[in-house]
């Protein structure tokens, strides 16, 4: 590991994690399961709408930090579009592809203490990333709830 790259190549490795298990996880959900509600009430988002979600978490940072286009990916991340698993990993690596590019601006970990404009306002790089990073992860893990409720 490159000791002026440490935390960056952390960061990225995390990323990449949640990109692999993301994917393996699609990999292995079967199509009529990717948008199939549970029976339970509280059951309202589907694990595909949740995987989705995580991937756009990282698009929408990644994407404003590299173009300057913060979008929120709903739109062109509809089930409708991306209605089977094979789908949805295109769309995950389209992602991760978007990460890997912003990845290569970060040369040393002095840039993870750089200010970024945000939608919202100013933010340090850093802990802009580590929030991402949380919000993708969360809905991972709603991800694999959803589906786990609907295999039981």
């Amino acid at each position: 590991m490159n000791p002026v790259r440490q935390k960056v190549e952390e960061l990225e490795r995390q990323f990449a994690e949640i990109h692999q298990s993301s994917c393996d996880f699609v990999s292995n959900v079967p199509t009529e399961l990717l948008y199939r509600r549970g029976s339970e009430a509280r059951s309202t988002d589907t694990c595909g709408e949740q995987i989705l979600r995580c991937g756009a978490a990282v698009e929408q940072s990644f994407g404003g930090l590299t173009a300057n286009l913060w979008d929120d990916p709903f739109e062109w991340t509809l089930p409708e579009t991306l209605n089977t698993p094979a789908k949805v990993l295109e769309y995950l690596q389209e992602v991760d592809d978007l990460r890997l590019h912003a990845f290569l601006a970060f040369p040393d970990d002095s840039d993870l203490c750089k200010e970024i404009m945000t939608p919202v306002g100013p933010a340090i790089l850093l802990p802009f990333l580590l929030d991402t990073l949380k919000r993708a992860r969360h809905h991972q893990h709603r991800a694999f709830e959803a589906f786990e409720a609907l295999t039981l």
